[in-house]
C-alpha cells in the first residue's frame, strides 16, 4: 500500500513572524524558542527546530470538518523553511524518533480506527490501517503532547 505525508504549507503562517508578542496573542499563538532537539517539530519542514531556534506556536485547526471529531491544537513552524515534499513511501525522520498516535478517518471525516506507535512502527501501522477501503485518510498526532503531526494519504 503506497501512501504519502502532507506537510502544511507556509502561506497561511507567514504573517505571524513579524508581528508583536502582544499582536500574537489576538491569533492563539505565541514566540517560543526551542530548547532542545528533537523537542520542537515543525508542521511545515517536518524537521525538528534547532536549540534556540525561533518558533511560533500557533493554535491551529487540523480537522475544520462538520463532524464531531473537528479538531484543533497547537503546533509548531519555524520561520523561511519551505514546505517538505516527501516521496511516496517516505516517513520523516523526527516522526521516527517519537510516540504516535494515528487516526484513520472515513470520506465523511469519521474516525474508523485508531493506534498508538512506537515511530519505528509507524509504517507498518500505516499500512495496515489503509488496507480497509472505507479509511479515506490518516492523521498522525504526537501521542504525548496530543498535538497534529501530519496528515497521510494514499497515493
Amino acid at each position: 500500500m503506497s501512501f504519502r505525508f502532507h506537510a502544511l504549507s507556509p502561506e497561511p503562517f507567514q504573517f505571524l513572524f513579524s508581528l508583536s508578542d502582544e499582536a500574537l496573542v489576538s491569533h492563539k499563538a505565541v514566540r517560543y524558542t526551542a530548547t532542545a532537539c528533537p523537542g520542537a517539530p515543525c508542521r511545515v519542514s517536518l524537521e525538528d527546530a534547532r536549540v534556540g531556534e525561533s518558533l511560533i506556536l500557533v493554535q491551529y485547526a487540523h480537522l475544520p470538518v462538520n463532524s464531531p471529531y473537528a479538531s484543533s491544537h497547537a503546533i509548531f513552524v519555524r520561520e523561511g523553511v519551505e514546505q517538505a515534499q516527501l516521496r511516496v513511501g517516505e516517513v520523516p525522520k523526527l516522526m521516527r524518533e517519537r510516540l504516535l498516535s494515528v487516526r484513520a478517518f472515513s470520506q465523511d471525516h469519521m474516525m474508523m480506527n485508531a493506534d498508538v506507535v512506537d515511530g519505528i512502527s509507524l509504517e507498518e501501522c500505516i499500512v495496515g490501517m489503509f488496507s480497509h477501503s472505507d479509511v479515506e485518510y490518516l492523521h498522525v498526532h504526537y501521542a504525548k503532547p496530543g498535538c497534529f503531526a501530519a496528515r497521510v494519504s494514499r497515493a
